[in-house]
């Protein structure tokens, strides 16, 4: 029996570049793609995880939980709360937090990973998101790891291989791999064209700027890196 995957893709840069790099490991028929619509005040990376895997013809379900956005106080969801401008760094970036999020994510995409008999899951988090995110820091990525490897009789692979990339080691590993930057969707505004001051537009385009190529995507203002 071949082994098979699951991604977990929210349709921006980093889990599409790793949905490229999966499915040249497995093959096609091998590898799975779930979503998540968590109560986000856009869903624009949703259609462009929809776009991705029609393109690449890979198997796709998005998972409703609205209830997860609804008791946040993230910036991401709740819509009195202004999405904050400025570097990833900054303080202010704190509260694009949705407390607990990837550990339901994780465990709700482990779930679907087992009824597909799938061995191994993967995530996108990377070295970027540790200074914001707690829940995708290494120790909470070890953690998850434990607990799927004996949360069924068989036991399920949490594999997060960016953990140590920043996202322009990313982009670079993307361009070989041929991926469609510009069906991918980063700005945390779902407006037509991205914003280019919100801390994920500034680290996507600073990204591009390492690897050396020009971000396809359309802005409404670029920051001057």
């Amino acid at each position: 029996m071949k082994d098979k995957a699951v991604v977990i893709l929210s349709g921006g840069l980093d889990s599409t570049t790793l949905l490229y790099e999966v499915r040249t490991l497995f093959k096609t028929p091998n590898v799975s793609a779930i979503s998540f619509n968590y109560g986000q005040k856009h869903s624009k990376e949703l259609s462009m995880a929809t776009k991705t895997c029609k393109y690449l013809g890979i198997e796709h379900i998005i998972i409703n939980i609205p209830e997860l956005g609804a008791f946040s106080t993230s910036s991401l969801t709740s819509k009195s709360i202004p999405i904050p401008e400025g570097h990833y760094e900054e303080e202010s970036m704190k509260s694009t937090v949705v407390p607990n999020r990837n550990m339901v994510l994780i465990s709700l995409a482990a779930s679907y990973a087992i009824s597909k008999k799938a061995q191994f899951l993967y995530y996108g988090a990377h070295s970027g998101d540790h200074v914001i995110y707690p829940d995708c820091r290494p120790q909470f990525v070890n953690a998850m790891g434990v607990a799927l490897n004996i949360c069924d009789w068989t036991p399920l692979v949490l594999d997060a291989p960016y953990l140590k990339l920043n996202k322009g080691d990313i982009v670079s590993k993307g361009l070989k791999l041929g991926v469609r930057y510009d069906w991918t969707w980063t700005c945390y505004r779902g407006e037509e064209l991205a914003c280019g001051k919100c801390g994920s537009c500034i680290e996507r385009l600073e990204a591009f700027e390492e690897a050396g190529c020009k971000d396809p995507v359309k802005y409404e203002e670029k920051v001057v890196l």
